[in-house]
């Protein structure tokens, strides 16, 4: 057997392996980085982002925070004011505004969390089939969609949530089954824009199908838009969330709930405002840090969107 060589006596350096793992890792860890250093330049991206890691710490952390049970009831001590032992002041039943407004964190959180995991897998597949495919596919994906789009989010959320009855799990189905659309139609148009481009043409000349050409190909590029979508709507999430459990559709009592605290206390917001107040502005302040976030998100994941 024989091996080409060089004059010299070695191997050209087409034998070099050029791609490894190693310099796969390292292209990523460098692409992380300057996505980071792209997001460092928006002050107010920054200052979501750090909300957002508050929000997330305080709902890990609860239990070490507060030294009260959120639902421990002491009539004797109900609507008390602000103060060193209360410092956010007690509610009607006598518990701790400030435990009850730390443990909400854990249950705005898993709101977050279980819609994210049901809606972005949704809209993006629904929108990636129907923009790739086209045809009869495309007509009756976006038809379905456009339905659930004809209604506002929040009165569909409101009809759902009254058919599946009160409580968090059938109000998590019910904010999922009204933010998928939006996302569908942005993965839609990434789709249609991607469907007639020259690598996918080539990746269908060498016989690849259209599953895997929609999963290996078409759902990576749309990813990025969707991720921007889904940290802008976290704020409309937060805010229907909070609607259901004031009209008493979403958690149940005695769980903890930014929307439910608003609603029983809102019988006391003239002579004790800090009932109200607490929750009021934790859902203010989170949803605003979602939105500032995701603007910086979308400056960097899609810096043409941007401009």
């Amino acid at each position: 057997m024989t091996a080409i060589m060089t004059s010299s006596g070695a191997r050209p350096k087409s034998w070099l392996k050029t791609d490894t793992p190693k310099d796969a890792f390292q292209a990523s860890v460098q692409q992380l980085y300057q996505g980071w250093r792209r997001f460092t330049i928006h002050p107010l991206g920054l200052l979501g982002l750090g909300i957002i890691l508050l929000l997330i710490a305080t709902a890990i952390a609860a239990p070490w925070l507060t030294p009260y049970d959120p639902a421990a009831q002491d009539m004797m001590g109900r609507l008390q004011p602000p103060s060193a032992a209360h410092w956010l002041g007690t509610d009607e039943f006598g518990r701790d505004v400030f435990t009850r407004v730390v443990y909400g964190a854990r249950t705005t959180l898993y709101i977050i969390m279980l819609v994210t995991i049901i809606v972005a897998p949704i809209g993006l597949i629904i929108g990636a089939c129907a923009g790739y495919l086209g045809g009869w596919a495309d007509e009756v994906l976006m038809r379905v969609t456009d339905i659930f789009l004809s209604f506002p989010g929040l009165v569909l959320a409101l009809g759902f949530a009254a058919a599946l009855g009160p409580g968090i799990t059938n109000a998590i189905i019910a904010i999922a089954l009204t933010a998928w659309p939006p996302m569908a139609r942005l993965a839609r148009a990434e789709a249609l824009s991607l469907r007639n481009a020259d690598f996918i043409a080539a990746v269908r000349l060498q016989g690849a199908s259209r599953t895997r050409i929609i999963t290996r190909h078409i759902l990576p590029m749309c990813l990025p838009s969707v991720i921007v979508r889904i940290t802008l709507n976290m704020a409309g999430v937060i805010l229907t969330a909070a609607g259901l459990g004031f009209l008493g559709l979403g958690a149940q009592p005695p769980m903890a709930e930014w929307g439910a605290m608003v609603s029983t206390g809102r019988e006391y917001m003239l002579d004790s405002p800090w009932v109200v107040a607490a929750p009021g502005i934790a859902i203010a302040v989170v949803s605003l840090a979602f939105n500032l976030a995701g603007d910086a998100l979308r400056d960097v994941l899609d810096p043409k969107g941007g401009e």
